[in-house]
């Protein structure tokens, strides 16, 4: 793929030993030309001849192609790093993990968030028992869209759910799990049919949580994470985590917490899978394979009832 994702992704693989971007494929040749001139990497007019060329592949393409170029990478013996949402039916997510297992390929999907220093400090410390049990999850993350963008136009599979609901699942799957006892899903919809807004709102056997997220429709993009004694708040934008604070009952007992985020954050991701590609599989916890299959499990659910 060579869309804006893609165009982030070069300049920060520059900044990771080990591991340098080869080329590009694009079925648009002319786009694929005009990348590969920018980025001076090659381009390629067939995807077998991109193969060829390359150990790994990093997926950026929109999000309904994501099965087809996953599945067809690990049938070439390619390890696969792929954009949110990786798939958008469970079993989809289920046979490719299983397949990259047979062939002792890595297959990682890219929520950046889940690998950037501060998100696991974050998490280290709301797991720590320091606020008591947590029982509250609350994650936004908001931003105006053009409307005339792909991600307010394609019908199917546009959307604010389609495009953040990874980031807001994340924290949530990773305090209480990925098996909710309930889901439920509200939206506000354009003319078009498609979320500007939606919330979904979880509910575990000990504690409840919501996941806001919004394309046209604009919200303070907090995490906070509430327990029996004190919360953790992280302002925006919480999905890169450089800062954040632990409140007690006691107002003036406030624990302040900062890490470092470089850039556009995609060194990280690309570090733990180039890692795990190695065989140091210290990265797993970060985000697991159950963690991707039941978002995928989720997002079928949503496609199903509002499309």
């Amino acid at each position: 793929g060579t869309g804006r994702i893609a165009e982030r992704f070069i300049p920060e693989v520059k900044l990771v030993s080990g591991i340098n971007a080869q080329g590009v494929y694009n079925p648009n040749i002319d786009s694929a030309e005009r990348f590969a001139k920018k980025w001076q990497v090659d381009y390629y007019s067939t995807v077998e001849d991109f193969f060829e060329a390359v150990d790994a592949v990093y997926i950026a393409t929109p999000h309904e192609t994501h099965y087809d170029y996953i599945k067809m990478s690990l049938e070439h013996g390619k390890h696969v790093l792929c954009e949110k949402p990786m798939v958008l039916s469970k079993v989809q997510a289920e046979e490719l993990f299983t397949y990259a297992e047979e062939r002792n390929l890595i297959l990682f999907e890219g929520i950046k968030t889940a690998y950037c220093p501060g998100f696991s400090k974050l998490l280290g410390i709301a797991c720590s028992g320091m606020i008591g049990s947590i029982r509250n999850v609350e994650a936004c993350f908001t931003k105006l869209e053009n409307p005339n963008s792909r991600e307010l136009t394609d019908i199917k599979y546009g959307g604010s759910f389609m495009e953040l609901g990874s980031y807001v699942m994340l924290p949530i799957m990773k305090i209480f799990g990925t098996k909710p006892d309930d889901i439920l899903f509200d939206s506000i919809k354009a003319e078009n049919g498609i979320d500007l807004f939606t919330k979904v709102y979880f509910k575990y056997p000990n504690g409840i949580a919501t996941a806001t997220c919004g394309l046209g429709v604009k919200s303070a993009g907090q995490l906070i994470i509430s327990g029996t004694k004190g919360y953790i708040i992280v302002e925006a934008p919480w999905w890169k985590t450089t800062y954040f604070e632990v409140h007690h009952e006691n107002p003036d007992e406030v624990e302040k917490y900062s890490e470092g985020f470089l850039g556009d954050g995609l060194r990280y991701e690309i570090s733990d899978f180039l890692s795990m590609i190695n065989g140091n599989r210290n990265s797993d916890f970060k985000l697991t394979r159950k963690d991707s299959i039941a978002m995928a499990g989720i997002m079928e659910i949503f496609l199903k009832e509002h499309r």
